[in-house]
Formats: structure tokens, C-alpha cells, sequence
């Protein structure tokens, strides 16, 4: 009697046991495919991307508003937001098919884009995240960002750390991922001019180059502003109205895109001369924006061969190229600029003209 219970507890032991190892195991699958993802991405403090053609960008959080590229310039934060969600949604697809691994192995050696996150992970986390002390960034995860698959609806990624490569994908997005994934810096720069509101602005200069006496200040005085003419000729008549909406278009003002990146680009021969316009806003702290705006001709051989380079029909009606504090050329559009680069007639209300035009 007593052998036959040492061997059904024997019996029933090794059926638990062995219900145990399957749990285990497909708890650790689904544990395994849940993990590919970044879970919190507010703690993600570093992203590093590099492809096979030595382009490189290194993106930093200041915080939660402001991240930076490269350590030198701002970045554009809905394609740092697209980026931190692409990394929080991404799940697995499937594996790669046992057959295809050595040539999509070979592939990503190739042209994968490397991706580095570095996140800020306790150096004790007890109880389930519940105690977690003494944070210090740590690299956690490396990805290897390849092509698209033939349906292009996901992408060949390998993971450091992984056996082999997998099919990764966003659930109920269609497209694939490895255009998010840009390891051109200058793609990733913020489009921002200034992002002033009226209280922040101290004064706003415009040159007009060839017509001077057509050159303004707007200068703060007290909770209001004065309008000045050359020599700091003072004006009472202003329309104040359109003074308003000028110094309104300093928020979020952005430019439309870099000038080196657009095909075709003729910046070069578009900006070798005198600047159309100058334009400087500063702010109330005293730091000083300066927008120098050209012409913008549909061919630069229009410059020399048109009888009258002013043609109208020789340059773009819609942009113009500008010149940021002499360092970057974009191009921006006239019709974000409208109420900006008037002349001083249009705020005295003799006359509404686009003097960049």
C-alpha cells in the first residue's frame, strides 16, 4: 500500500514538474516577445544611430520638450516623438524562416542601421519596481535595423543579444519601420526660426536693401512699441493693427527646409549677392536672430541672361532662400513671411507691397 502512494506522489510530482517546464517556457516566449520593445521610454536619455556610409546622429534628451543633436542644435521634437514611439510599439511579427536566416544575416551585416538606446536604469530595483535607487544611464539595447519585407508591412531587425533576426512590425500600421530610423543629422534638426511671443520680443529690425527709406524698427517702449524710420525718425501714425499681426509671426515661426537637401538646389548662385532683405528680432534677454532673405530664381541662369534680372516671371512665387545667423541656408515661404517683410509704408497704411518679391 505504502509503494503504491510513493508512486502515484512519484507520478503526480513528475506531471507537475513537467507542467511547471511548459509554463516556464511559454511564459518566457511570450515574456521574450513582448521585451523586443522599449517599455518606458521617459527614461530614455540617449539614441544613437550610424549607418555603413559613416553618417552618424546622436540624439539627447534635456527634457521631455527639448532634445539635441548632436550636442550643437535642437531637434525637431515630433520626429524624436515618432521615434521614441516606434520604439515603444514595435512587437514581433514572426521569426525569419530558418532557410532565409544566413541571407538576411548577411543583408543586415551590409546595410543595417545601427541603433543604440541608452535609458536610466536603478542600480537597485526592488519588489517589483516598487524601491528602485541610485539611477545611472546604461546601454539597453542595440538594434540592427535592415530593408523591408517583400509585403512591405514590416522590417528585418536583429537585436544584440538574440539568437538570430526577427520580423518586426507595429500592429495595425501599414508600412515598415526603417524609414523612422534617419542617421542623417541635418534631417533631424528642428525647423525653428524663433518662437517668440509678443511679450518676449524687444525689437525688430528690417532692411530693405535697395529701397532704404522703406527700412523699420519696431522698438519696445513699456507694456507697448514704438515705430521708427531710418535715423530713428519716431512715427505716432502706425497702424497698429498690422504692427500686431507682424510681431504675432514670430511665434513658431519656422522655415520650410534645409537648402542643401532639396534637389536641384541653386542656393549657391541665389545668394551670392546683396541679401533682398535683413531681418533681426531680439528678444528680451538680448539674443539676437538674424534672417537674411534672397531671391529665389527657378534656374540661376535667369540671373545673367534676363535683359532685367527683376523680371517677375524669372524667380519662384512661392519661396525665397534665407541665410540664418550666416550659418544655415533654407528656404522659407512667402506666405508665412507675408506679414512680415512689408515695408514701412504697408504699417503706415500708404501701401501694402511684398517688397521680397
Amino acid at each position: 500500500m505504502k509503494k503504491k502512494n510513493i508512486i502515484l506522489i512519484a507520478v503526480v510530482a513528475v506531471l507537475a514538474i513537467a507542467a511547471l517546464v511548459i509554463v516556464i517556457r511559454g511564459s518566457r516566449k511570450a515574456t521574450f516577445t513582448q521585451d523586443y520593445h522599449i517599455k518606458d521610454t521617459s527614461t530614455i536619455t540617449r539614441i544613437f544611430l550610424a549607418d555603413k556610409q559613416e553618417q552618424e546622429t546622436r540624439l539627447t534628451r534635456v527634457n521631455d520638450s527639448l532634445w539635441m543633436v548632436n550636442d550643437e542644435y535642437e531637434a525637431s521634437l515630433p520626429m524624436v516623438q515618432l521615434l521614441l514611439e516606434t520604439l515603444n510599439t514595435m512587437r514581433i511579427r514572426q521569426q525569419v524562416n530558418r532557410n532565409a536566416i544566413p541571407n538576411i544575416s548577411k543583408d543586415l551585416a551590409a546595410h543595417a542601421i545601427k541603433v543604440e538606446v541608452y535609458q536610466l536604469v536603478p542600480l537597485i530595483d526592488w519588489f517589483d519596481g516598487k524601491i528602485k535607487l541610485f539611477n545611472r544611464e546604461k546601454l539597453t539595447a542595440t538594434y540592427y535595423v535592415g530593408r523591408e519585407t517583400k509585403d512591405q508591412m514590416a522590417t528585418y531587425m536583429y537585436r544584440e543579444g538574440d539568437k538570430m533576426p526577427y520580423i518586426i512590425h507595429i500592429p495595425s500600421f501599414r508600412g515598415f519601420l526603417t524609414p523612422r530610423f534617419i542617421t542623417d543629422p541635418l534631417i533631424w534638426r528642428s525647423h525653428s526660426i524663433v518662437d517668440l511671443n509678443v511679450k518676449q520680443i524687444e525689437r525688430v529690425d528690417l532692411d530693405i536693401l535697395n529701397k532704404p527709406d522703406e527700412s523699420f524698427t519696431v522698438q519696445r517702449e513699456g507694456d507697448g512699441f514704438v515705430f521708427l524710420l531710418q535715423h530713428n525718425q519716431k512715427v505716432n501714425g502706425f497702424d497698429t493693427a498690422r504692427v500686431a499681426q507682424m510681431l504675432s509671426g514670430f511665434t513658431s515661426l519656422n522655415f520650410d527646409e534645409f537648402a542643401s537637401i532639396v534637389p536641384n538646389s541653386f542656393a549657391d548662385s541665389c545668394v551670392s549677392g546683396s541679401p533682398r532683405t535683413i531681418l533681426q528680432v531680439t528678444d528680451t534677454s538680448g539674443e539676437t536672430t538674424v534672417l537674411r532673405t534672397y531671391l529665389k530664381y527657378d534656374n540661376p541662369d535667369d540671373i545673367n541672361a534676363m535683359p532685367d534680372p527683376e523680371m517677375y516671371n524669372a524667380f519662384d512665387l512661392d519661396r525665397l532662400y534665407a541665410i540664418i545667423n550666416d550659418k544655415d541656408t533654407v528656404l522659407i515661404q512667402y506666405f508665412i513671411f507675408d506679414n512680415i517683410l512689408q515695408p514701412a509704408s504697408y504699417f503706415l497704411g500708404l501701401d501694402k507691397q511684398l517688397i521680397a518679391r
